[in-house]
């Protein structure tokens, strides 16, 4: 215990004297040229001493690209908050001075397998700390690319002649500066390294995140996010062979490097890709052996969900490589592998960083080549086949997910005429067709990929993940490529007008993606608006439930300003507005009482401790980026001493319990007429509560006879929906359902909360199937419990509702095909 004691001490004295220096990171064998910035000449502290904030990154490189000819910056964007989007390009004088030759040449490479790819550079796009809290890695970046800069001597210069490193020093630049500043401002200057302090413990909602609170590590084939944007298209102007990822792990934690478990590898990857990865790992290996560092691979994480930085590029000709090194979540920390302190985690990572170059630098002919068989096996593969996607009734969800195919550089074309393929048309106007014949299908096939039985049955992601049921599109294979128009060049959104000027009144159907956005503008300018409950027809044209009705009569503006503003309105939104000449119609008719009054909306969404940030910044993300609708976010931590009186709903996110003295509060104001929306385990928690009253199916754990003890975590391991698709059926003529046409819909899942049908069948109007599964794993177990059951319920409260979702309708951003459940359960919550 003395000993113990004693070495504490003189950990704790060489921490608070913060004994490093740039010498401690950089290898030996090289000269350094003195005309080079330190980070430290530039920051005025040294690599480590302090977490580098995203101003001083900046500052650095541009220092950097301006002291040195190998160095390039371009700023390819901002994030929400602002900030630059840099890429340093890394090379020798002379490739810069050819830099887009080479880079043509290298594209054909993958064009063309007559192209000698012997002579060529190697592409390595190395990105550091995706998560904003795991900092090491873009702290690392500083060390890194003062390496490149100003190492001198035979091997650095052969190493940059054969070379191509597209240097992104901070994936996440809003997260990194919030970390930065919650490591910072907690620092002491005798340095503690007890876990329970402060400094290792972030507040709500933490670094990990973007402005939006979004894990931009599952973004990469989504493409939803500004940051990812600006990094997919460098990707794919280059078409890296190498593509190195820095993370952060627990800090009991050693060092990872892939290959991951090789059985939970996607099936589309070749096998040559995980026989590269695993030779690459060899290098790393060396190089942590030469500094005495712990490491492993092979035994955790997986390369299956291509939306991670890591795995993206083995879809692409590519090779992909998760690093993950034990965090010190500050500047030390005690863990079971003695002080882990910030700067040895950074060493590690500049150690990563540094093996990975000289690893595709002396195995470069042999990636080259491999990038190039890549695409040389998918020309031979190609079919005439074609993909076709769209909703006849929805122009812009088909236009979201067409724009993401052409972010990854897919060609889509037109539909040349209507088509009718197993009793679905699509039209012309409103669908896609995308031809399997072309460079990229592979990728293609990724995005469409369905899905349902696995070598394994434990995924660190989600198992599924196909577009067409992430957008809520309709979906065809087997059309003849005859029928694809001319190509699109650039995706227009479709033209909002305005038809015929009126005194009686104005009706929009309720499909189009954009409409609650349209609906919130018009009840925001404090004009009347009602919704149509059961179909009609008016002058010919039928409407289905859903239908907006703004009455001419008795509102704020005159006839001719009521048109002038529903005109914008259907511009900025590309909707079609039509004015009517009747109120007269087959079926209901525009006076009638089955049209229902709609109330401005109010919106609040709690956040803060026992929320997920995940789940909450996707619906704050929805509101503000999508329907530019204000949302109040109210902090647990006062919920309980505001005023809810002026909120229409209140949305509670993924959380499995709130301060007792809420729960009170949340009562009353909803039995005073509130709409409350629950999601995933707030919806047990809030039947615990006696806001509703749900019944739920058990779970059994699937059988399986002699399981070992070292086997014993995948079996429970197995019962997780980790992230699946499923089919449910649809009543059209319920509130929630307004704006959907077809009578199934595709819902993603990641709870096991299985809640009974009601015994009337009108109470159930979202429902699983009997045969639900559609893409994706779910233990059979699981998916007993899940048949028939319902994922949606609606309850009174006094005056007012209670509404509860089982998973998240706003998953990453790229769910469309559910956002407008949410926007029906708040405008229309209160005729549930």
């Amino acid at each position: 215990m003395k000993n113990l004691v004693l070495s504490l001490l003189f950990v704790s004295a060489t921490l608070t004297a913060q004994n490093i220096d740039l010498s401690y990171y950089l290898p030996k064998d090289v000269s350094y040229n003195q005309n080079i910035p330190t980070p430290k000449s530039v920051l005025g502290h040294e690599v480590g001493e302090w977490h580098v904030t995203h101003d001083k990154l900046v500052t650095y490189m541009k220092a950097l690209a301006d002291a040195s000819d190998r160095v390039v910056l371009e700023n390819r964007g901002t994030t929400y908050e602002g900030r630059p989007l840099l890429l340093l390009t890394i090379t020798s004088a002379n490739n810069h001075q050819n830099l887009e030759a080479i880079r043509k040449k290298h594209i054909e490479a993958t064009n063309d397998a007559s192209v000698v790819v012997m002579d060529s550079p190697i592409v390595v796009y190395q990105g550091f700390s995706i998560h904003g809290n795991e900092a090491s890695g873009s702290n690392a970046a500083l060390a890194a690319a003062y390496y490149l800069a100003a190492a001198e001597g035979p091997k650095i210069e052969k190493l940059l002649r054969n070379t191509i490193i597209l240097f992104d020093p901070s994936l996440n630049p809003d997260g990194l500066q919030r970390f930065a500043y919650w490591a910072n401002t907690n620092k002491a200057s005798h340095i503690n390294p007890d876990p329970n302090d402060r400094e290792y413990h972030e507040v709500w909602p933490g670094g990990r995140t973007n402005h939006y609170w979004f894990d931009m590590n599952r973004d990469w084939l989504p493409v939803q996010l500004p940051e990812s944007k600006a990094r997919i298209e460098t990707f794919h102007q280059w078409l890296p062979n190498i593509l190195t990822d820095h993370h952060e792990m627990g800090t009991n934690s050693t060092f990872f490097f892939q290959p991951g478990i090789p059985n939970r590898t996607n099936p589309l990857t070749p096998k040559m890709n995980q026989e590269l990865t695993k030779e690459i790992a060899t290098y790393h290996a060396k190089a942590f052996d030469k500094i005495g560092s712990t490491y492993y691979s092979e035994e955790s994480f997986d390369d299956f969900y291509y939306g991670k930085g890591s795995t993206f590029p083995d879809i692409n000709g590519g090779i992909g490589i998760l690093f993950e090194q034990g965090s010190s979540r500050g500047h030390a920390q005690e863990s079971e592998n003695g002080i882990l302190t910030f700067p040895f985690a950074i060493r590690n990572q500049f150690t990563a960083a540094l093996s990975t170059l000289e690893a595709a630098h002396n195995m470069r002919t042999k990636i080259l080549q491999y990038q190039q068989d890549f695409y040389t096996n998918s020309r031979n593969s190609v079919t005439n086949k074609v993909i076709v996607f769209g909703d006849e009734k929805d122009a812009a969800k088909t236009n979201h997910l067409a724009a993401v195919l052409q972010r990854h550089h897919i060609k889509i074309h037109e539909l040349k005429e209507d088509v009718t393929s197993n009793g679905t048309q699509f039209k012309k106007g409103y669908s896609y067709v995308v031809p399997m014949n072309q460079k990229n299908h592979r990728l293609v096939q990724a995005m469409f990929d369905v899905r349902t039985s696995f070598k394994d049955s434990l995924f660190y992601d989600v198992s599924a993940w196909t577009f067409n049921y992430a957008f809520g599109v309709d979906f065809a294979d087997n059309v003849s490529l005859s029928k694809a128009g001319v190509e699109v060049a650039k995706i227009q959104p479709r033209q909002g007008t305005i038809q015929q000027k009126s005194s009686v009144g104005y009706l929009f159907p309720w499909n189009e993606y954009y409409t609650p956005k349209a609906l919130n503008v018009i009840l925001e300018k404090g004009l009347r608006a009602k919704v149509a409950m059961k179909k009609f027809a008016n002058d010919g044209n039928s409407y289905d439930y859903g239908t907006i009705f703004i009455p001419a009569q008795n509102q704020k503006l005159n006839g001719s300003e009521l048109f002038d503003f529903l005109g914008k309105v259907a511009n900025e939104n590309h909707i079609e507005i039509k004015g009517v000449s009747t109120g007269l119609n087959e079926g209901i008719d525009l006076g009638s009482r089955n049209f229902e009054a709609i109330k401005p909306q109010k919106v609040a969404m709690l956040v803060g401790r026992g929320i997920t940030s995940y789940d909450a910044g996707e619906i704050w993300h929805l509101f503000d980026q999508r329907y530019d609708m204000k949302i109040t976010k109210l902090d647990t931590d006062y919920a309980s001493r505001i005023n809810l009186e002026t909120y229409t709903t209140i949305i509670i996110p993924n959380s499995r319990a709130l301060d007792k003295n809420l729960v009170e509060k949340l009562k009353i104001w909803v039995r005073n007429g509130g709409v409350l929306i629950g999601y995933r385990n707030a919806v047990s928690w809030l039947s615990n509560k006696g806001f509703i009253n749900l019944k739920f199916n058990k779970t059994k754990i699937d059988s399986v006879q002699n399981v070992s003890f070292e086997n014993r975590s995948l079996q429970s391991g197995a019962q997780v929906i980790g992230g699946a698709i499923f089919e449910a059926k649809l009543d059209r003529s319920h509130p929630i359902n307004f704006g959907y046409k077809n009578d199934k819909i595709a819902l993603f899942r990641n709870t096991k909360q299985f809640i009974q049908p009601d015994a009337k069948s009108y109470n159930n109007p979202i429902q699983y199937t009997n045969s639900p599964l559609l893409s994706g794993y779910i233990s059979k177990e699981n998916l007993k419990a899940l048949k028939n059951t319902v994922p949606f319920k609606v309850e009174r409260l006094g005056s007012g509702r209670v509404i509860v979702f089982t998973d998240n309708t706003n998953f990453r951003g790229f769910w469309f095909g559910t956002n407008k459940l949410l926007m029906n359960a708040i405008f229309f919550g209160k005729l549930m």
